[in-house]
């Protein structure tokens, strides 16, 4: 998939197969200015090789929140590319360039991302929202057919359920959503889609809450090096 509704905006959904993370890069393609959306420590060769491919250049390295499955990359791209800023939620309390709240702009060229904080799964989970594409990224909040967990790293069940409610499915249902993650294969979903068909989500609050509470979950595999690295963009001293 190579544009997405807007066809002024160059679009590269890429995967990482250890941590079932999706990278996306978004570029307007009459500038070539470019943002990257939760780069992956071990892909980052392969990202800036697309984008010098695509004659692009990449103002911003975005993380939707403080992961924990994985390290970000956004720290060796930013040694690599030294004009490259990172973009983290202002409520996530790590280190960034940039730190972004509730209603914030991300521009590059002529288009545009918008900041709407959606927390639950972290403190500072935002989504970030493409008008233009009608296309929503939402990182771990909201994931297809699920959402992320609520037991560890400031996670609250009744958190997610608002956030996603108030600040994902009250756009058009037709504006796509793009996840973090996802490990059955599927790449992308709508509003319409998950307001209806989600297990978890489209469920009364309360119900919501108890499906949360019994999950019992495995902790992420690297956790204990990834969440200490991410706090400080991915690079440790």
């Amino acid at each position: 998939m190579t544009h997405i509704g807007d066809v002024s905006l160059i679009f590269r959904q890429l995967f990482e197969k250890t941590s079932s993370t999706y990278t996306y890069l978004l570029a307007d393609s009459e500038t070539r200015e470019a943002v990257l959306i939760d780069p992956v420590l071990e892909t980052v060769d392969r990202d800036l090789r697309i984008i010098k491919e695509l004659n692009l250049k990449l103002l911003f390295a975005i993380n939707t929140h403080v992961h924990a499955d994985h390290i970000t990359g956004s720290g060796t791209i930013k040694k690599k590319m030294d004009t490259v800023k990172s973009v983290l939620g202002k409520a996530s309390k790590a280190k960034a360039d940039i730190h972004v709240d509730d209603g914030d702009e991300i521009k590059f060229g002529l288009k545009k991302l918008l900041v709407r904080t959606t927390p639950g799964h972290t403190d500072g989970c935002i989504s970030l929202v493409c008008h233009s594409a009608k296309a929503v990224f939402t990182g771990d909040a909201l994931l297809i057919r699920g959402c992320g967990r609520t037991d560890f790293q400031q996670g609250n069940s009744y958190s997610l359920y608002d956030s996603i409610h108030k600040k994902v499915f009250s756009l058009p249902n037709d504006y796509l959503v793009f996840p973090g993650h996802d490990y059955t294969g599927q790449t992308c979903s709508s509003v319409g889609e998950e307001k209806q068909l989600n297990p978890r989500l489209s469920k009364q609050r309360e119900d919501f809450k108890k499906i949360m509470d019994n999950l019992n979950l495995p902790y992420p595999a690297q956790i204990d090096k990834a969440l200490p690295a991410n706090l400080v963009c991915g690079v440790q001293e």
